[in-house]
């Protein structure tokens, strides 16, 4: 029969055994130390002043009383040291390190209580596709001494690496790598349809689909029109982001209708003979003028004028062009034409 208990190595109490009291005691002094094991730190050489009841890990090379004896645990047990071999399995808080470590067999690990589950769900319950789950007020996600990056990865160009913003789990945003490795942004009003609003490429150039833009003339070639009547737009030759045409002008043509209300910059073409004075305004909903060009401004010549005004505008507005004198205008693209966009 062995002499000791096979885990612990408690000592037993032999037949016949004198001074049973010590044996008996030497077997409380190991429970005492292994029981809610708490080792205050990692040393090589044995503390000058330690107290009663506290373990220590033995670290390599020990030196002094601790010599020989690396890997062991030190307990200090009535003003001397019992070395105890720690086996697989066991358990220690660190005071020093403040965790909580496995012995694997030959070393203290540190004890990793959640490892790789396949779903985490904090206050929430995970799925077999949302495999980790919050519900909070906020998640906070902080650096570590110096900066902090959030990674999403993707297998291939084609597949999606993005974050999607949801009302009533519905998706109304969506920014990041959709389907392509360019970097876009994408507005839903309803989680169906999806609307791409800004677009960056690789090479840093930046596209706004949805940026309200036109380029419009009336067209027809050569026109004369009537001094203090307005005409509107029939070509659209650039457009994005809603700009359209509306009723009719009696001076020929449609209104051009502002989709967005924002800042915007408009420029008026105007190739003109003139043999006389004349001007074209542009003017907002008929009446209020955003810039002109008449045929005595000193920067105009009688061949490609232009002009340049800024005028913040309404969703619903209409623009058209209103006409003074007797010109003949030359209407089309890339001679008397109307160019806005939204700043």
């Amino acid at each position: 029969m062995s002499e000791t208990t096979t885990n612990l190595e408690l000592p037993y109490i032999l037949p016949s055994q004198a001074q049973k009291h010590v044996t008996h005691n030497e077997a409380l002094q190991r429970l005492d130390a292994l029981t809610q094991l708490t080792i205050i730190a990692s040393l090589s050489t044995p503390p000058s002043d330690p107290q009663e009841g506290s373990c220590f890990d033995i670290a390599a090379s020990p030196t002094g009383a601790w010599a020989g004896k690396a890997g062991r645990l030190a307990f200090r047990q009535d003003g001397d040291w019992i070395f105890i071999a720690p086996r697989q399995g066991w358990r220690g808080w660190f005071l020093a390190e403040d965790r909580l470590k496995l012995y694997d067999g030959s070393a203290w690990a540190d004890y990793d209580a959640i490892g790789t589950p396949a779903r985490i769900g904090i206050n929430a319950s995970a799925d077999d596709i949302n495999r980790l789950a919050v519900a909070a007020d906020a998640t906070l996600l902080t650096h570590d001494g110096n900066g902090h990056q959030l990674k999403i990865n993707k297998a291939s160009p084609v597949d999606t690496a993005s974050l999607v913003f949801q009302s009533g789990w519905s998706g109304r945003a969506e920014m990041g790598l959709a389907s392509t490795d360019d970097f876009s942004v994408k507005v839903s009003p309803d989680g169906s349809a999806w609307t791409e609003a800004l677009g960056i490429t690789g090479q840093g150039q930046v596209r706004m689909p949805q940026r309200p833009l036109v380029r419009t003339t009336r067209g027809g070639g050569l026109v004369t029109p009537a001094s203090g009547s307005q005409t509107g737009f029939s070509t659209l030759n650039v457009v994005q982001g809603g700009f359209a045409l509306g009723a009719s002008v009696a001076g020929g043509g449609s209104r051009l209708v502002v989709p967005v209300t924002a800042p915007y910059l408009v420029c008026l073409a105007v190739e003109a003979n003139p043999a006389g004075a004349f001007s074209v305004a542009v003017k907002v909903n008929g009446t209020t003028t955003i810039t002109s060009i008449k045929d005595n401004d000193p920067a105009s010549t009688s061949y490609g004028n232009c002009a340049m005004g800024l005028a913040l505008l309404n969703a619903g507005d209409w623009i058209v062009l209103e006409h003074t004198g007797t010109t003949a205008l030359d209407f089309g693209y890339d001679r008397t034409e109307l160019t806005v966009l939204m700043l």
